[in-house]
């Protein structure tokens, strides 16, 4: 098994629970490492044998552009959509972070991890 990592995707959202968070948003950083077989590319030197991370930015983007309150809602759809859209992925492991909370306190990021399995 190998990975692809994307580290530090950034992206403005309006993602969150409070009114404030809807309308005025907040800066997000993501980061995904997928798991799969590379063989196959490591041999042919062809993007179709590999999973194309700019198909992986695209999918972050999309989905990060879909409102929700929770960042594990935000995680669990980027997780599917990459299932649904990359045959050769067989894990995932994404990381939402909402930078600059608005929770009362000096805190830089709060984050949400998950990880999936086909």
């Amino acid at each position: 098994m190998s990975t692809i990592r994307l580290k530090n995707i950034r992206l403005f959202a309006n993602h969150g629970c409070l009114t404030e968070e809807e309308k005025i948003g907040s800066d997000y950083l993501v980061n995904i490492t997928v798991g799969a077989n590379l063989v196959k590319a490591a041999d042919t030197d062809q993007l179709g044998d590999t999973v194309d991370y700019v198909h992986l930015n695209r999918i972050v983007k999309e989905q990060m552009a879909i409102r929700s309150k929770l960042l594990e809602h935000v995680g669990r759809r980027i997780i599917n959509a990459i299932f649904a859209e990359i045959p050769l992925v067989t894990e995932v492991k994404v990381t939402v972070s909402k930078l600059n909370p608005p929770i009362g306190g000096d805190v830089e990021e709060v984050s949400v991890t998950m990880n999936a399995n086909r």
